[in-house]
């Protein structure tokens, strides 16, 4: 695979994780400040809560729904046909999106991001793709982390974009919270025309397709006839639950509890990004060289929990900056060789299926955990958070207890460790 095409595959995963880094952060004022206008000025604290979190829990449902046909038209049309599929429903995604915040209509708005959802099925797509091109285990591992960061510097230029464009101090003017989403329309013009010109498929076999309404079940189900995906799973659910239920909230939080709007929510975002690409980029091949895999996840899972408790107890706003930080460093690390772990655990003509299975996991985890977060957050503003810290101390009892059997120590075990 050539350098430039391994850059594409970052940039459309950038480009999946742009509308999150951007989006949340102007979704939370757009909904939670009165100011703005899109919801009427009598709505209550709580409502605008549980709006928010239908907003992005239909983002994320939506998403599930799609990429389990996503990742089946890929193995069938080649993966460069369904990322183009993919960037074209982000198009009519951002518009749908512009019209609703002209319109201030929140119902446009959820069709927007159901429709941007629905078709955010590159990442899993780029995985697959860097996995056709990979030489052997320790390529993949180390293509896995130019995924991770495509991810970190879409969160990290999310916040940015979103943040400097919305800013009167910086365009006068010219900002406002609907520029980011015409500079977002852009770059995936920009996508469509890189993945045209630079990506070629590796893997030339074709899987027919056919459409069954069952195979959003069906795909889960097979999981059921792999074993070992079988018993990474649960582990891997509680880790995406902590990682999703912290992310989607850290704005509305930031908000509720200091006050923060487009530009702190974001920095939150900007922290996250940072330290997901100092880890993906610095620390994911010196960690795999000298820590196995589980003790890499287990140590994750724990940070997870003790910074999932940091970030409500601070009572200075700044300072909540340092739990984001290092929940997000230690997760940039553990991701990749979470997904390395899944992918060692199948044969080659399954790694889109389990890409894709690994996606949709992490998807129905961000949809459930948005619409509860909604509620909860609408009851006590530090729910979500303790969600957090449950999740993640459970996954680190399930590690310990259900990994210790020969298959898993054979995929989580340090390469010549005894």
């Amino acid at each position: 695979m050539s350098a430039m095409a391994k850059v594409t595959l970052m940039f459309v995963v950038f480009l999946d994780l742009i509308g999150q880094g951007l989006v949340f952060p102007i979704l939370n004022t757009l909904i939670m400040d009165p100011s703005t206008g899109f919801l009427p000025a009598d709505t209550s604290t709580g409502m605008r809560h549980l709006n928010y979190g239908l907003v992005i829990g239909m983002f994320f449902l939506a998403w599930f729904l799609g990429v389990v046909y996503v990742a089946k038209v890929s193995d069938a049309i080649g993966r460069k046909n369904a990322l183009l599929i993919c960037l074209g429903g982000a198009l009519t995604g951002y518009a749908i999106t512009l019209v609703a915040l002209y319109l201030n209509s929140i119902w446009l708005l959820i069709l927007g991001r159901m429709i941007t959802g629905f078709t955010a099925g590159n990442q899993p797509i780029a995985q697959a793709a860097m996995i056709d091109g990979s030489k052997d285990e320790a390529d993949r591992d180390r293509n896995m982390g130019f995924i991770v960061t495509g991810i970190s510097f879409g969160l990290v230029g999310g916040p940015i974009i979103g943040g400097l464009l919305s800013d009167p101090d910086v365009l006068g003017s010219w900002a406002s919270l609907k520029l980011p989403f015409y500079a977002s329309f852009v770059l995936v013009l920009i996508g469509i025309g890189m993945v045209i010109v630079f990506f070629h498929d590796i893997r030339t076999e074709r899987t027919p397709f056919v459409f069954r309404p069952r195979d959003i079940t069906d795909s889960l189900w097979k999981v059921t006839k792999h074993p070992v995906v079988m018993q990474i799973m649960p582990v891997y659910s509680l880790f995406m639950i902590a990682n999703l239920t912290f992310y989607v909230f850290v704005d509305n939080y930031l908000t509720s509890a200091f006050g923060y709007g487009v530009l702190g929510g974001s920095i939150a975002m900007l922290v996250v990004g940072v330290a997901l690409a100092t880890s993906s980029s610095l620390l994911v091949k010196p960690a795999q060289a000298r820590f196995g895999k589980q003790q890499i996840i287990g140590a994750s899972l724990v940070t997870m929990a003790i910074c999932g408790a940091a970030f409500v107890l601070i009572p200075v706003a700044y300072l909540t900056f340092v739990p984001i930080f290092l929940f997000y460093l230690l997760f940039g690390v553990s991701y990749p060789t979470m997904l390395g772990i899944f992918s060692s655990s199948v044969s080659a003509d399954d790694q889109g299926w389990v890409m894709g299975v690994t996606t949709a996991v992490f998807c129905l985890a961000g949809g459930i955990m948005s619409l509860a977060g909604g509620e909860l957050m609408s009851i006590d503003i530090r729910s979500p958070y303790y969600v957090v810290v449950a999740a993640a101390a459970l996954g680190f009892l399930l590690l310990l207890t259900t990994w210790g059997v020969p298959a898993m120590r054979k995929l989580t075990t340090r390469p010549g460790a005894s």
